[in-house]
């Protein structure tokens, strides 16, 4: 019975490795072919104000600056919006 359950135990860390072996090929494979969008050429941000994160949504791209303050661009790169903490 013991040597059946070190079988057993063996093939499960088996499986499970070539399982996780796969996963990271499926994410490697899948996020080396995502194209990174664009950021416009004309964005300009105010004096002083430095990106801490830029977001590409659908119509919008949004910057946070270090300040907290949110910008919001249209994908032209016109300032349609500002948000001020």
């Amino acid at each position: 019975m013991l040597r059946y359950l070190r079988a057993l135990v063996t093939s499960l860390a088996v499986v499970m490795g070539l399982g996780i072996v796969a996963i990271v090929a499926i994410l490697w494979i899948r996020l080396g072919q995502a194209p990174l969008p664009e950021l416009p050429a004309n964005i300009a941000l105010p004096a002083g104000a430095t990106a801490e994160a830029v977001t590409f949504a659908r119509n919008w791209i949004v910057v946070v600056t270090g300040s907290g303050e949110i910008l919001l661009y249209d994908t032209t790169g016109l300032l349609v919006n500002r948000v001020v903490p």
